[in-house]
């Protein structure tokens, strides 16, 4: 049997009650934490959700919103369980994402690894940096950085 000592879990179940902490649904869901950051020609977003089935997870992409929906769901059979400990919050779980037009977003491509959902979304080829010519009156030409 587990047991543990823990003077602030009533606190933490007032504070929970208070700001409505509790497991989220369809309608209302809890938010995910994430990062987001570039590296080199692409934008990589990582969603923390451990414990969720990659089945339950759900990408959905109009016009430049991306929606991330999970749900996790309760472990095991609950009927022959005596749940000792429950502290990792169940329900569903969303975040929106308002991606610029700078991104290719007929390309992203996901990955679920470790509890972790990873988004890469290239940058798209009218957004990055590339040369023009420019001509003058003579046969000779210059590049230029645009």
């Amino acid at each position: 049997m587990l047991m543990r000592t823990d003077p602030f879990r009533q606190l933490d179940r007032l504070t929970q009650q208070v700001f409505n902490n509790a497991a989220g649904t369809w309608s209302r869901p809890t938010a995910m934490p994430m990062d987001a950051y570039r590296a080199g020609d692409e934008f990589i977003v990582a969603f923390d959700l451990p414990g969720v089935d990659p089945d339950a997870i759900e990408l959905d992409i109009e016009r430049n919103v991306l929606t991330v929906k999970a749900e996790r769901r309760p472990t095991g059979s609950t009927e022959s369980v005596e749940m000792q400990v429950s502290e990792r919050p169940l329900g569903v779980f969303s975040r929106q994402l308002f991606l610029g037009d700078t991104l290719n977003t007929e390309a992203i491509k996901a990955d679920y690894d470790a509890g972790v959902l990873t988004l890469r979304i290239p940058i798209a080829e009218q957004a990055k940096p590339r040369k023009i010519e420019i001509g003058s009156g003579q046969d000779t030409r210059k590049e230029i950085k645009a």
